[in-house]
């Protein structure tokens, strides 16, 4: 089984957002939701965007040291 950084996607009430991909990113998008979705079912790739900028985002040491010195709000979830 391959290991991903991704695992699960939470439901939460979601905002929309209209954004432009570079066309290589879609195609590895497509493909990173046919691995993760291998053996459970379909995953649209849409479905990926948010759990991977979450993760990118919680894994930032320079984001987070950052984060600690400024007042914003807590992350969702």
């Amino acid at each position: 089984m391959t290991k991903l950084k991704l695992t699960d996607l939470a439901e939460d009430k979601p905002v929309r957002l209209t954004i432009e991909l570079p066309a290589v990113i879609h195609r590895h998008l497509v493909a990173y939701a046919a691995v993760l979705g291998a053996g459970q079912g379909a995953i649209s790739p849409d479905k990926l965007i948010a759990p991977m900028i979450a993760r990118f985002m919680a894994t930032d040491r320079a984001f987070l040291k950052a984060r600690r010195g400024v007042q914003l709000p807590p992350p969702a979830g």
